[in-house]
């Protein structure tokens, strides 16, 4: 039995009609990956995933490595930022200046200041608010092991998987980001 052109036309019609349908109500996905752990590189997955998440947009960030820290509770709130060979302050600081007892700690508060004066939230109220928009925070198993963290260590919500796992999430994501 062959099938007409007109069949195969109407067939066509279909399931174009079918995948615009499906596409249409697929909720649109990102998959971050949070890898540093300074105050500096803590902003910007959080922010994002925020933003995705009031945009409708469902979001995973994965910790690894030091960007572990964000989500360790012994640790988030002591985020530092860098003043050594940090290319990206605003004010360019010599690394002999930089080198100096008390620059991380004045570079610290001059961001948390900037961020203050903008009223940008938190870390933590920015951990707070993905939460509650359903930002699902994802902690990397191979990396609690290498750096001797536990699961209790970070904050209540938290989910851990492996990498595996995180890019079988990655995979069907609109946006992929590496921070």
């Amino acid at each position: 039995m062959s099938v007409t052109e007109q069949d195969r036309k109407f067939i066509e019609t279909i399931v174009e009609e079918k995948l615009k349908k499906l596409l249409a109500e697929r909720k649109k996905r990102m998959a971050i990956v949070a890898s540093k752990g300074t105050l500096d590189m803590a902003y910007p997955p959080l922010i994002l995933a925020t933003t995705a998440a009031a945009m409708d947009i469902e979001c995973s960030i994965f910790f690894t490595f030091y960007g572990l820290d964000i989500i360790n509770k012994k640790k988030n709130k002591n985020l530092k930022v860098p003043s050594l060979a940090n290319p990206a302050m605003p004010i360019p600081v010599p690394n002999i200046i930089g080198a100096l007892p008390g620059m991380t700690a004045m570079a610290t508060r001059m961001m948390k200041s900037w961020m203050a004066r903008v009223n940008v939230p938190t870390i933590e109220d920015l951990l707070n608010i993905a939460m509650e928009t359903g930002v699902k925070l994802i902690g990397c198993q191979m990396t609690l092991d290498v750096m001797g963290v536990k699961k209790e260590d970070l904050i209540e919500g938290t989910e851990v998987c492996g990498a595996a796992a995180f890019l079988e999430y990655a995979i069907d994501a609109d946006i992929t980001l590496f921070v």
